[in-house]
């Protein structure tokens, strides 16, 4: 239990700042400079007003300062990013799947939200996944002797961005320029097998939320949907249970018809 409690307090830590990227990158500003501040009133805020969860419930969910309101997006990035982090500490203890995975998982996180608010995904967030990926997998090699397959990696890439592109190719743009490079770079770290279920995952989880939109006429056919935020659900999903994915497929597949 001590474990789980200080597993989630350092994934609220980095749940806050993990909202500075998703308010700051889409409007191209530094993530360190200037220090926090209120975006409204611009006064910058102190350690005690920065505590993940507790300050916005001890506030209202108001700046103290000027008392605008602040988005409850805040605490709940910060809750749910300390819970992926029990999740994949449940499954990979202190180790440095562990770390990584939390790495990766963090930037999906941004990636999906940047995605749904502002419809695009920053190739600055594809390519330190890439390098992030790069670097855990030489960590791999030279510490866990773990061999490198270089092959898998590529082909994931390749697989996954391609097929991207392919859609986007055939459907006139059916898929954005930030879907296919994010596909790859996901195809890149998963390797092949891994990127072939996130692409069939996320047309089902996509499909599960937007036919419902379609058919109450929220949305259009002719509407912008973020695909971004079904990817990386998907990816995150397959990179903790791509086993038990795996055998609930077989299981739904191959079990015989009474």
């Amino acid at each position: 239990m001590p474990d789980l409690i200080f597993i989630f307090i350092m994934g609220l830590l980095v749940g806050s700042f993990l909202n500075v990227c998703i308010y700051r990158i889409p409007v191209a500003q530094s993530i360190t400079y200037p220090p926090s501040h209120c975006t409204n009133c611009k006064t910058r805020l102190k350690p005690i007003d920065l505590i993940p969860i507790f300050s916005y419930l001890f506030c209202k969910g108001k700046c103290k300062y000027c008392e605008d309101k602040i988005s409850p997006q805040y605490p709940f990035i910060e809750i749910l990013n300390g819970f992926i982090y029990i999740l994949i500490f449940i499954i990979f203890g202190y180790s440095l799947n562990f770390m990584f995975y939390c790495i990766f998982s963090s930037l999906l996180l941004v990636i999906g939200v940047i995605d749904y608010k502002h419809t695009v995904i920053p190739d600055g967030l594809i390519i330190f996944g890439l390098i992030t990926n790069l670097i855990y997998r030489l960590l791999l090699s030279l510490f866990l002797k773990s061999k490198i397959l270089w092959s898998d990696s590529v082909l994931g890439l390749l697989i996954g961005g391609g097929f991207f592109l392919l859609i986007a190719i055939i459907f006139d743009g059916g898929m954005g320029g930030g879907d296919i490079k994010l596909m790859g770079m996901l195809g890149f770290f998963l390797g092949l097998e891994k990127i072939i279920t996130v692409v069939f995952l996320s047309f089902f989880i996509g499909a599960i939320f937007t036919f419902p939109l379609l058919l109450l006429k929220k949305k259009s056919r002719k509407d912008i949907i973020p695909f971004g935020p079904f990817i990386a659900l998907s990816a995150l999903t397959t990179m903790l249970y791509y086993h038990e994915l795996l055998n609930l497929y077989f299981k739904i597949v191959w079990t015989p018809l009474p």
